[in-house]
């Protein structure tokens, strides 16, 4: 009894997709961005394809489409928040004080702070720098953006707690750990018109 043809497998297959699309792919991709990002994307489009090769429909041009497109528009969200941290980096050192003339350390410890005030998230940057900026209490701040102190308390804890991620970066090694007991500090906002003494605690 004779063995019944199989089809192809799945790297066969691949390849065919690869061979009959990949050019009209790129020309889709090369309408939207540059050479590039273009290749990036038709690289991405047939990762997926690969990936989820089962799922591939006969006619696959329209699906392969569909995968670019939203690597596309995952790519121009990628770069609008690029260019929306350094826009909210530039404004925070402009804004922020100038440090003495020769003080490095204070500088480095500066410009790491803006970094990581820029990095948190619109809602936790406002919370913390009404409060540690602007001088407001946590319940003024709260009346501020409209919500109850408890929530501005949550959303306060949770900024705070972000920043001090953000601006100690990787855990340090053994050597440089800090003694048993002891808890590492946020660096201090410095240079908003209030100044650090207006800043207050939460009770």
């Amino acid at each position: 009894m004779s063995t019944p043809p199989t089809g192809p497998t799945p790297g066969e297959r691949f390849a065919h997709l690869w061979a009959t699309c990949a050019p009209r792919v790129q020309a889709y991709a090369m309408r939207h961005v540059d050479p590039d990002t273009a290749q990036e994307v038709v690289s991405e489009t047939f990762l997926v394809a690969w990936r989820r090769l089962e799922h591939v429909p006969g006619e696959p041009m329209p699906w392969l489409i569909v995968v670019a497109r939203n690597t596309i528009a995952n790519a121009r969200r990628s770069e609008r928040r690029v260019r929306a941290l350094d826009v909210e980096l530039a404004r925070l050192a402009a804004v922020a004080r100038p440090t003495t003339s020769g003080a490095d350390d204070i500088a480095l410890d500066r410009d790491t702070m803006l970094r990581g005030l820029a990095a948190l998230s619109e809602d936790q940057r406002e919370a913390l720098l009404l409060v540690a900026w602007d001088g407001l209490s946590p319940g003024q701040a709260a009346a501020v953006l409209g919500v109850s102190t408890a929530s501005f308390h949550v959303r306060l804890h949770r900024a705070r707690r972000r920043l001090q991620a953000l601006v100690d970066g990787p855990a340090p090694s053994a050597a440089s750990s800090p003694a048993p007991g002891s808890r590492p500090r946020v660096p201090e906002v410095r240079g908003g018109p209030a100044g650090p003494s207006s800043t207050r605690r939460s009770s």
